[in-house]
């Protein structure tokens, strides 16, 4: 049985996400924590459709 996988734009935006917060965020604690923050919300919106 094959994974979904998301969406292209979706991964485009995820991809976009993760540079900006490794741009922005020096500390490497903080960026895994909005990392899983951004995961989990895209995620959560994503199953309710």
């Amino acid at each position: 049985m094959a994974k979904k996988r998301l969406p292209k734009s979706l991964r485009k935006y995820i991809r976009k996400e993760k540079t900006r917060i490794h741009r922005e965020i020096l500390n490497l604690k903080e960026q895994e924590e909005e990392i899983k923050k951004l995961y989990q919300k895209i995620l959560k919106e994503y199953e309710h459709k």
